[in-house]
């Protein structure tokens, strides 16, 4: 989400701007009421904050860990040999 802030807001408010940055969000800067720029991050974390991830999995259903295993075993080749 893009928040407009002034460029007072700018120049007073830089660490709180750096942190929200940090935390993907990005910024229209505007002068005397026109807007004359975007401040934005240039890259985005890729990892997943836990409290997210674990909320996304709180109806999974168990994982019977022998059935995942012969599973991935009947499914996979895993043998250390390598492939011609």
């Amino acid at each position: 989400m893009t928040e407009p802030i002034s460029q007072r807001e700018l120049r007073n408010d830089s660490g709180r701007i750096m942190r929200e940055l940090d935390e993907g969000r990005s910024f229209v800067i505007s002068r005397n009421g026109r807007p004359i720029g975007e401040l934005r991050p240039l890259r985005r974390e890729r990892l997943v904050d836990t409290r997210v991830a674990l909320a996304g999995f709180t109806a999974a259903p168990a994982i019977d860990f022998d059935t995942f295993r012969r599973d991935v075993d009947a499914t996979l080749d895993q043998e250390p040999e390598p492939r011609a």
